[in-house]
């Protein structure tokens, strides 16, 4: 009897304590005891930067027209600024077919030097100076006026940039590769003429392949940027001499606009 008066005096005094417990582990679990997921999910950076998925930007079914100004780079003897166009049709997201067409502007480069040397009575000493625009008018290679071309863009590549943890910049990398139509001016061919005749324009095939970037303003403006290898064959007026094989680089930086004007969402 004894034995059984000391067993409920002692659970008489227990169980208090246990329930506080219990309550106390129930209030941690509710309040404190979460995943880390869950800790992201309710902390203040979820509040401050929403998630971000899908495509922004949909290119499928619309037209992009892209004005653009594009200049040469490592010219020997030009630099080429180029005013044009292009106009993209998007059969499918990651395709496109464009129409492109440019006017260039020629300068004289920078590194284009002219040298005359002696006749050999003083050692042969030579000069060299910056030559004039007349003195390389149709003389020198690579002197574009028309350029002209048809391509086919693929852009396997959708991506998201983040700024300051705060917000996003779409953009997609696309590979770039067609066929081109060139002008260039060069000298007379006919050899019995070269010496007195003016300068002519010429007419050419060529290629370019190359890469590009486009950055999401909206829904319907982008910016566009591109690095292209263009690859012709300029006649060199001179029965002795071989042909030019031409490889310009050209860099062009344009701004896209899609139409219509909206996507739907992703």
């Amino acid at each position: 009897m004894k034995t059984l008066l000391r067993l409920l005096l002692t659970l008489s005094l227990v169980a208090p304590v246990l329930a506080r417990a219990q309550a106390a582990n129930s209030e941690e679990e509710e309040a404190g005891d979460v995943s880390e997921v869950d800790k992201d999910r309710l902390g203040p950076l979820r509040e401050r930067v929403p998630p971000v998925s899908g495509h922004l930007f949909l290119k499928k079914g619309r037209f992009e027209f892209s004005p653009s100004a594009t200049v040469s780079l490592r010219d020997a003897f030009f630099t080429k600024y180029l005013f044009g166009g292009t106009l993209t049709y998007h059969p499918m997201e990651t395709l496109g077919v464009s129409l492109r067409v440019g006017y260039a502007v020629n300068s004289v480069a920078g590194a284009a030097q002219i040298c005359t040397f002696s006749d050999g009575t003083d050692g042969g000493t030579r000069g060299c100076s910056s030559p004039s625009m007349k003195e390389l008018d149709g003389k020198a290679p690579g002197q574009l006026k028309l350029l002209g071309g048809v391509d086919v863009q693929w852009a396997p590549i959708y991506g998201k940039l983040s700024l300051l943890a705060e917000k996003f910049v779409h953009f997609d990398l696309y590979g770039v590769v067609g066929a081109s139509v060139v002008q260039y001016r060069g000298p007379e061919l006919d050899p019995t003429l070269a010496l007195t005749a003016p300068a002519k324009n010429y007419m050419t095939p060529g290629g370019n392949v190359g890469v590009g970037l486009r950055f999401f303003f909206n829904r319907w403006v982008t910016l566009r940027t591109e690095v292209r290898d263009l690859i012709y064959v300029e006649k060199s007026g001179n029965p002795d001499k071989e042909n030019y094989l031409r490889n310009q680089l050209l860099f062009e930086l344009g701004v896209s606009f899609f139409f219509p004007s909206s996507n739907p969402e992703s």
